[in-house]
């Protein structure tokens, strides 16, 4: 098996399985061979994979592949915690995505994916002071993937961004982790002061497609954020929220609403 590389002392499930996939993929599909090989079974390691994808992806007149890839490749060996995260987004992908079948597919195919792990690699050259790259890994993530993630927001991980359009995070947002968040959200402000102006999303917080939380506001853990609502104040925690402006209308529902992905108002009997 050609993506055999690691020692036997190192173990990857994640890298492991990928590569498994990979393998059963070309098989079934020969004409993908040449993508499949080129993004997976030719690399040692998750690492150099997600390197490589993000370099082919973000590539432009302006910057190559091979630059982008040296950048990307200096990042995770200098922090280790980005493919970590990674893969935590990855599995939790795989988790709550019913469209996901294969742990291959969002490194192959899903923007939204794709899309953190370049932000992830933006918010790196910005924590080194490299600004100007930092500002144009932003920019070519909102060309390519159309998700404007400012590099200086802060974003946990186990993060799942399902159909990842007109995605947008500001400077001074705060995402926790194990968040799931569908298309259209903003994470804005609501003014022009250059201050800590943006909202901080707990931890497994679920916010449904089209909502806007504006503002330095509080998102409670594990609350709900109904589809099309606009947050102006602050959520307390494990609530659910909807509306123009939102309102409490409930609980959350369950545990952990980002992980079951339940996006149904309970309505009340009789």
């Amino acid at each position: 098996m050609a993506y055999l590389h690691k020692s036997l002392t190192e173990v990857d499930p994640v890298w492991h399985r990928i590569c498994e996939e990979a393998e059963h993929a070309v098989v079934s599909e020969p004409l993908m061979g040449g993508l499949i090989h080129a993004s997976v079974l030719h690399h040692k390691n998750f690492e150099g994979a997600l390197a490589y994808r993000l370099s082919m992806k973000l590539a432009s007149p302006e910057m190559s592949e091979q630059i982008l890839r040296e950048i990307a490749d200096e990042a995770y060996v200098t922090a280790p915690e980005l493919a970590a995260a990674a893969r935590a987004d990855l599995v939790a992908i795989y988790d709550r995505d019913p469209a996901c079948h294969r742990f291959v597919q969002p490194l192959l195919f899903f923007k939204g994916f794709q899309a953190v792990q370049a932000y992830r690699l933006g918010h790196w050259l910005w924590q080194q002071g490299r600004r100007d790259l930092a500002y144009f890994i932003q920019m070519r993530v909102s060309e390519i993937f159309g998700v404007d993630i400012h590099p200086a927001a802060r974003i946990g991980k186990g993060i799942m961004i399902d159909h990842a359009h007109s995605i947008v995070v500001g400077e001074t947002a705060v995402v926790g982790d194990n968040v799931s968040m569908l298309h259209s959200v903003t994470l804005g402000g609501t003014g022009k002061e250059d201050d800590d102006r943006h909202p901080k999303i707990g931890d497994g917080v679920l916010i449904g497609a089209g909502a806007k939380v504006l503002g330095n506001i509080k998102v409670g853990h594990c609350s709900r954020i109904a589809a099309g609502s606009v947050v102006l104040e602050e959520v307390p925690p494990m609530k659910t929220v909807a509306g123009v402006p939102a309102r409490i209308v409930g609980e959350a529902g369950c545990a952990q609403p980002s992980m079951s992905m339940n996006h149904l108002l309970q309505t009340p009997k009789g």
